[in-house]
């Protein structure tokens, strides 16, 4: 071989020279790298920020249309005028309005709630004037969500165990990783003022007048301060009640100079607020507290810290009976996913490193495989940088990473072995130095090309996008520290241990004494000092090598030097057919086909698609909605009938349900929607299944569907819903229809006809389409005599306000006592409340300054009742009132299929002008990650064609390299077809882009050694056939590494090495969370790789001769012409 043509590269000939400083950056790289991964937050999905601001404005005694027309509508005028907001929706319910404004993901959400901020203020001069509180602007947080429920139960009084959980609440809050805690289910203490309204009618006295005794003596106030000698003294009054009691001693006094004392005419009680929630755990009744963490901090710190304050709590604070269950933590699923994929990693490196043994012995395959670990140590430094956070994103990036990244150094340190082997005379450091020379070109531009597809997905738009993100972004850095590994730190490993192969020699024992020595001396003191874990470690790595020396070396050698040889050998020959005179032009239409005809018959089998994939549930919710206006303690009777048929589903004692969790009137609401206000009317039965390993191979979804089955036939007066937890970002249920237009009326009548032709073409796996529109809310109308009552003196104000105070209650003053202070309610008695003739009798009382005298003027004198409903709350979408149905999807049924179907049927529906039906939801976002693959995946194809022209100066050349990924879209075709698999838009997605890098990089490292070996004065026909020889062993290698990298993943291969070396328990399973969620992307690289790396060896150097065969007669024909 001629020398002179070997292309050096003088960084790597510098390290190489320099080998001892590039060891030291290679430990204090592994060294920081290390420290800098236990220090990033650790959680289950990133932190999605997603500019969302909400404005929220209380307005007492308004009804929702009141809402909408006074507050909803002008905060919505005047946000349409702001640039980038993507959609404005409102909710209007009596008392409260909140609009939201959703702006683009690539807003600042700072400058966002600014501009939300200013349009608000622009907004006041048309809001009503009486608003006791300007309209709150907030940011919206996703990462708001509980990450733990600690439930308290007890032998103890409801107020006791309460006061156990304010206790712990103080303690979790003081926690840098916490934002708030919440307590439900507990019992709120107020101080109850009920007074009797046919005494307090008698007497003449007026609620005005029990307020206004009862907050002048409840003081206490500073009365400036007195000299006495040297001294300056506070003088302080004190007037604050010191017991409950105290109140009713107060003296009450009239207009009519009656006076007396406050217990004359009130009942004083220190009791508790009207309870209008509950909750339950596993039929016990709880105070629950849920734990909110802060965005950017590490969940699983913050776990470890809030359960060692609940174990000390347990030790030294709270009383025996007293018990504490921590359910719904979803720091436990996060340690699952994150030990898994990290299990996976591990076996994922095993499989790599096994498979290139076999091509480049162990020892070579071991370094090519130290390129994982030390391409995830940089990117672990850079990643704090970046704001990013260890999370099943991340891990899976790395784990698709594990394939690609010794692509460079399998290249880099393959070609040194083979430069090396083949050169006797040539030192291991030459070899070294010109491999990474040879390569250089096509591995930087192969690694630019693998990058090329990621980078449009950074500019992915929406919640799936901010979701996604950190995966483009780990795979970035991962493969440029890759790079960096292949050419800094792999040819110093090679020059260092690579041996030259002597032709029929085994190793020796006495080769492997420093091996036996060193584990030897780590076996020792694994089991004498460092654990019996590290110890069992040394020994299984004794026992490795032993196999190595006895048998695996032995099949390696065969395989080197006989089976190899005759692959490559019969490769040679089957080229040299293909090229021979039309071949390449049969072989070229014969891909062609096979590319259609794959795609044929994928589109046969009727295939399934769906956004993200679905698993097995690790929640099952039975949610329950009463009608409007029911109270929570009817609510809650029905809700334990509701779960007494869930126990006798889910059996006694049933090992793959680890609780059963009750709520009534808060946390009941659809987490896609969730309730800003109290629902009394709805409450949720939550049944948590133990993790996937723990299950015994038994189905929650068989669960699912039991439950499903056994409230098929729902619950008299209630409507009933069963559903389980969403996978991946909050995009919204599977099925949601919008219909928006002004009247509600007609979008109820819109919305009635589509159920019932829903129902008439008997569409299957919808689990019961819900609308939120609620027109049946009960409520009383009193029509006040405007002219009587002007005659009278008496404002509509007035009436209101009385009906309020005697009914709602009015907070006059604070009782304040050493432990807490508690509100003091004003109100009437419970006997009098809760009739309505009874609150028409209540007096007007107040002085006529006019006429000089005091009056009392009946309610009943001025006002008559009715009875109706109304609507219960009005939503509204981009100034349009909105009326939404949505549904689950039931077991076995796709909501792609669903919605295709109801979108045939809306069409035959007549629709007024300006109404509208839209599919949003779970839908919308996949319709939106299918337009943005549509422009992604184009735009990475032109970057890579762009690299391409500039590395070969051609298009012919790119454009042969580009079928490749064509060939790729054949395994593709065939494999989700032939297995019958669920094509998930963003994962399979993800995965096309992912292996159009793969495929072009391999076809770049065949093209350009065939123009390299026709440069060194090999014949078109000779340099294809050993360019395709010379080439096979590195683009095996490199498609096998990937594939056996995500082999682990496609399957759920899942082992505990930790386990393994400590008790021999491998815990071994198949299955899991991660298998469902990332098993479509895996197995679109699978299928893609299988037939795009046979392909690409056998039809691109076809391909190739064929582009060379047809511009010769291009070029003849032209001479002849010129």
């Amino acid at each position: 071989m001629n020398l002179e043509k070997f292309k050096e590269l003088k960084f790597t000939k510098w390290c190489i020279e320099n080998s001892t400083s590039v060891y030291i950056f290679t430990i204090l790289i592994c060294l920081a790298g290390w420290i800098a991964y236990q220090r990033i937050p650790k959680e289950l999905f990133p932190d999605i920020v997603v500019p969302t601001i909400s404005i929220a404005t209380i307005y007492p005694g308004a009804t929702p249309q009141d809402i909408e027309n006074l507050i909803s509508k002008p905060i919505e005028k005047q946000l349409k005028s702001i640039n980038g907001i993507k959609k404005v929706t409102s909710s209007s319910l009596s008392d409260f309005s909140l609009v939201i404004a959703e702006f683009s993901t690539d807003q600042n959400p700072v400058l966002c709630k600014q501009k939300v901020s200013d349009a608000v203020d622009k907004a006041k001069k048309d809001l009503p004037t009486d608003l006791k509180e300007d309209p709150q602007v907030r940011e919206f947080d996703f990462s708001e969500m509980p990450i733990m429920n600690i439930n308290i139960a007890g032998d103890f009084p409801l107020d006791r165990i309460k006061n156990f959980a304010e206790q712990l609440q103080d303690k979790i809050e003081s926690n840098k990783e916490i934002t708030r805690v919440d307590i439900l289910g507990g019992v709120e203490r107020e101080i109850q003022v009920d007074v009797d309204l046919i005494r307090m009618n008698a007497i003449g006295i007026t609620f005005n007048d029990i307020e206004g005794a009862i907050a002048r003596q409840n003081l206490n106030i500073s009365g400036g301060e007195i000299q006495i000698g040297d001294l300056r003294r506070n003088i302080r009054i004190t007037g604050e009640f010191d017991k409950p009691s105290d109140i009713g001693n107060l003296v009450i006094r009239s207009f009519l100079g009656n006076t007396i004392y406050l217990k004359d005419v009130a009942i004083v009680r220190d009791g508790f607020k009207e309870k209008q929630d509950f909750a339950r755990l596993d039929d016990k009744s709880v105070v629950t507290l849920n734990v909110i963490k802060r965005s950017g901090t590490n969940l699983i710190e913050a776990t470890d810290k809030i359960y060692k304050i609940i174990d000390d709590f347990k030790a030294n604070k709270f009383p025996d009976g007293l018990t504490i269950k921590v359910t719904g933590d979803t720091s436990e699923n996060t340690r699952v996913q994150l030990h898994d994929l990290l299990n996976t990693v591990i076996l994922g490196f095993i499989f790599v490193v096994f498979i290139l043994m076999f091509f480049m012995g162990f020892t070579n395959a071991f370094f090519v495989g130290l390129s994982v670990p030390l391409s995830c140590m940089l990117a672990f430094l850079i990643m704090p940088g970046m704001d990013m956070s260890m999370n099943v994103i991340v891990l899976f990036s790395f784990l698709l990473a594990l394939g690609i990244v010794v692509d460079d150094a399998i290249v880099v340190i393959e070609n040194t072995h083979r430069i090396f082997n083949s050169n006797k005379d040539m030192s291991i450091a030459k070899a070294a130095s010109y491999a990474a020379g040879e390569v250089f070109l096509p591995v930087f531009t192969g690694t630019l090309t693998t990058l090329m597809p990621f980078v449009p997905l950074l500019f992915w738009p929406g919640i799936i996008g901010k979701f996604m993100s950190n995966l483009p972004v780990t795979l970035i850095i991962t493969l440029g520290a890759s790079l960096f590994v292949a050419y800094v730190m792999n040819p110093v490993f090679a020059v260092s241990f690579m041996q030259r192969e002597e032709h029929g020699k085994l190793s020796e024992w006495k080769d492997y004494k420093k091996a036996f020595i060193f584990f030897i001396v780590l076996a020792l003191c694994g089991y004498l000092f460092l654990g019996n874990g590290i110890g069992n470690f040394a020994v299984v790595c004794l026992i490795c090598i032993v196999l190595y020396i006895l048998f695996i070396e032995k099949a390696i050698f065969f395989f080197q030097n006989r089976l190899w040889p005759k692959v490559l050998n019969v490769y040679r020959a089957i080229l040299k057919v293909f090229i021979k005179r039309y071949t390449p032009i049969a072989i070229c239409v014969g891909a062609l086909l096979f590319l259609i005809l794959s795609w044929v018959f994928y589109l046969s089998t009727n295939p399934k698609v769906e956004n993200f994939p679905n698993g097995e549930p690790n929640f099952a919710f039975v949610y329950c909605k009463m009608p409007i206006g029911t109270d929570a303690t009817t609510t809650d009777s029905v809700t334990r009938f509701i779960e007494q048929r869930v126990h006798k589903v889910i059996g006694q004692n049933n090992p793959i349900v680890s609780s059963v969790i009750t709520n009534v009137g808060l946390g009941a609401g659809d987490p896609d929607k969730p309730d800003r206000v109290p629902t009394p009317h709805k409450s949720k039965v939550s049944v948590a299944f133990v993790r996937f390993a723990d299950r015994g191979g038994k189905s929650t979804t068989e669960v699912l569907d039991s439950l499903r089955n056994e409230f098929a036939t729902g619950v008299a007066g209630a409507e009933i819903s069963v559903e389980k937890e969403r996978n991946g970002p909050p995009t919204g249920k599977p099925i949601s229809i919008e219909i928006s237009g002004d009247d509600f009326d007609v979008l109820d009548r819109i919305g009635k006809n589509l159920i019932k032709r829903i129902g008439e073409a008997g569409i299957k796996g919808i689990d019961g389409l819900k609308s939120d529109l609620q027109i049946s809310k009960p409520e009383i109308i009193l029509k006040i005599d405007e002219e009587k009552a002007q005659r009278e003196g008496v404002t509509v104000a007035q009436i209101a306000l009385e009906i309020r105070t005697a009914l709602f209650g009015k907070e006059v003053s604070k009782f304040r006592d050493k432990n807490d202070d508690a509100p003091i309610i004003l109100r009437l008695q419970e006997k009098d409340r809760l009739k309505v003739e009874e609150l028409l009798n209540l007096d007007i009382s107040f002085m006529d300054m006019a006429a000089g005298q005091f009056k009392q003027v009946p309610i009943s004198s001025l006002a008559k009742i009715s009875y109706g409903n109304s609507i219960s709350g009005i939503n509204r979408k981009n100034q349009k009132r909105l009326v939404t149905f949505s549904s689950d999807v039931m077991s076995g049924y796709n909501a792609a299929d669903i919605i295709k179907q109801i979108a045939e049927l809306s069409k035959r529906i007549e629709i007024p002008e300006g109404y509208e039906i839209a599919f949003t939801g779970d839908q919308e976002a996949m319709n939106e990650t299918i337009d943005f693959f549509g422009v992604a995946f184009p735009a990475a194809l032109a970057f890579m064609f762009l690299i391409l022209v500039t590395l070969f100066n051609s298009a012919v050349k790119p454009m042969i390299i580009f079928s490749t990924v064509l060939f790729s879209l054949i395994g593709i075709a065939l494999g989700f077809g032939i297995f019958r698999m669920t094509l998930s838009v963003v994962m399979t997605g993800v995965g096309v882009f992912a292996l159009a890098g793969i495929v072009v990089r391999n076809g770049i490292l065949l093209v350009e050694f065939i123009d390299e070996l026709r440069m060194r004065g090999l014949s078109i026909q000779e340099a294809v056939v050993e360019g395709g020889a010379t080439r096979l062993t590195p683009v095996v290698l490199t498609a096998s590494a990937a594939i056996l990298g995500l082999i682990p993943l496609a399957i759920g291969l899942n082992m505990d090495f930790e386990s393994l070396f400590t008790h021999f328990d491998a815990k071994f399973f198949l299955g899991g969370d991660n298998v469902a969620f990332w098993g479509p992307l895996a197995w679109t690289m699978i299928f893609g790789l299988i037939v795009a790396t046979f392909l690409t060896l056998l039809v691109l150097p076809t391909m190739y001769m064929l582009g060379y065969k047809t511009r010769e007669k291009f070029r003849r024909l032209f001479s002849k012409i010129f």
